[in-house]
């Protein structure tokens, strides 16, 4: 089974994770950002992963470090989880529909993290989320996962939209990737 639970307590954010990347979507959110859960929802959801997050986050200040600590810490229990990464697929990518929207996500689980983010908002803010902490959750779990990530939004007029279309995507296109299909690491470098 590739499970783990992990902590992360800082000044900032107190974060309690557990996950299962062989589960069924099962998960209990909360990290006091309402659209926050709603997304981590829908990439328990889509990914097949269990996933409880528990966030106490200085929220007073803004929502910035919960969502950039969480992204922190889900990357990096994501990647123990994986162990030795032998067998996984690696690769993962999907076009995902939302309504008018349409999004694209990549990705290679390569332990070389970079992101590349392209996704223009009309409003500042989603239901107590700004939408600049969005790119900032997945570039902090690029970081700790060793994640090559490409997200796109190709079209699309909803914010509300375009935010799930990613979310989605990314539980969809990572479902692929950590899918165990061999006993070999896919690398002829033979790390990852």
């Amino acid at each position: 089974m590739r499970s783990i639970k992990k902590q992360r307590s800082t000044k900032e954010t107190a974060i309690d994770i557990e996950l299962n990347l062989d589960g069924t979507g099962a998960c209990d959110i909360e990290t006091g950002i309402g659209f926050l859960d709603h997304m981590l929802t829908l990439f328990s959801f889509h990914s097949k992963i269990d996933l409880n997050v528990s966030c106490k986050g200085d929220l007073e200040v803004d929502g910035h470090h919960t969502a950039e600590d969480i992204g922190l810490l889900l990357g990096d229990c994501i990647s123990e989880a994986l162990g030795d990464k032998k067998g996984i697929e690696r690769y993962g990518s999907v076009y995902l529909p939302m309504d008018e929207t349409l999004a694209r996500v990549v990705l290679d689980i390569s332990g070389r993290p970079y992101l590349v983010y392209e996704c223009d908002y009309q409003r500042f803010d989603l239901g107590g989320l700004d939408v600049q902490n969005i790119k900032e959750f997945f570039k902090s779990l690029s970081n700790t996962l060793g994640l090559t990530l490409h997200m796109s939004v190709l079209y699309g007029e909803n914010d509300h939209h375009k935010a799930e279309a990613l979310f989605k995507g990314f539980g969809r296109a990572l479902k692929e990737a950590v899918k165990v299909t061999s006993d070999v690491l896919p690398s002829t470098k033979g790390v990852l």
